[in-house]
């Protein structure tokens, strides 16, 4: 490494999903109709979880953060990235490249946990439905949303901080439409070995530590609803767990494809169509697939236009 042309603040600039003009026209329309699916829908489900007195339960408190989560991360990247599909230069700047960097990171692993934490919150409404309200009170619920926050907050710090350090002396045209871990370690003239460490130790821990807790959770949940002796009672029960188990199963297994591959399976094209589909697919699907598949959202949105109409 040349240490007189390294820069440690240089500006960057997105090569983007296409370079290809009229492939690029038909991606802004294309993703500015997903972003704008995105805003209504995540912030529609907050607003419905938050006037609905009938939504003030502990899984609806941690589904309206599931769904503040999605917001925050796809609008770190969403905007930025219909913009360059309109324009033909791509920068920006280093602080932007660390903010987008450090929003992405936080609320990736806030949403691990939050998944995590509704998984226990099934648990515990299904197997001790008595001590539901005790166990998962007010009080509980925003200890677990500050542990989270925290955690989430400091893992991101790391990463950013570690990421952001590295010395950049050659290009600095980043193979991605968002500042991606990855992509940002690919043009550093730096060491990179520390920072791929740290990022598989500690997100590793967050990924195996989740997984494993929504693991447990269901097979307590599933010992449970096999005692019940209706068979519509044990239908309810599980019925209730689904969209969480889609939710879960879409999320972490994109999770796991990203970040924890065969090196001789990486490919940067591959890497980009992963990114788009965590980063703006999921959250444009979840708030449909808890609306679709969820008895009591449905009877809120009816409430709702009843309440408008009336």
């Amino acid at each position: 490494m040349d240490k007189e042309n390294c820069s440690s603040l240089p500006d960057f600039f997105l090569l983007g999903i296409s370079r290809n003009p009229d492939m690029k026209r038909a991606l802004f329309v294309v993703f500015l109709v997903v972003y704008l699916t995105i805003l209504v829908a995540n912030a529609g489900m907050i607003v419905l979880i938050r006037i609905d007195p009938q939504l003030h339960t502990p899984m609806y408190f941690f589904f309206s953060q599931l769904a503040f989560s999605d917001l925050c991360y796809s609008t770190a990247v969403g905007p930025k990235m219909l913009l360059d599909l309109i324009t033909e230069n791509n920068p920006i700047s280093f602080v932007g490249c660390f903010l987008q960097f450090l929003l992405v990171c936080t609320f990736i692993d806030i949403e691990c946990m939050l998944l995590a934490v509704m998984a226990f919150d099934r648990y515990k409404a299904i197997s001790t439905p008595l001590l539901y309200a005790v166990d998962m009170s007010n009080r509980v619920c925003y200890q677990f949303l500050t542990g989270i926050y925290v955690l989430g907050t400091i893992d991101g710090f790391i990463h950013t901080s570690l990421a952001f350090s590295l010395c950049f002396c050659g290009s600095t045209h980043i193979n991605q439409f968002f500042c991606d871990f990855p992509a940002v370690l690919l043009i550093s003239c730096s060491d990179t070995q520390i920072n791929e460490l740290v990022l598989f130790i500690l997100f590793g821990f967050i990924e195996l530590s989740t997984i494993s807790s929504v693991l447990v959770s269901y097979c307590y949940i599933i010992s449970s609803v096999l005692k019940i002796s209706s068979a519509g009672g044990r239908f309810k029960a599980f019925s209730t767990c689904a969209s969480h188990l889609t939710a879960v199963g879409i999320f972490q297994g994109t999770m796991l494809f990203m970040y924890f591959r065969p090196s001789s399976a990486y490919s940067l094209d591959q890497d980009k169509m992963t990114s788009v589909f965590y980063l703006l697919i999921i959250p444009m699907i979840n708030p449909l697939i808890y609306s679709l598949r969820n008895k009591d959202v449905k009877e809120a949105l009816v409430r709702l236009r009843k309440k408008r109409w009336f």
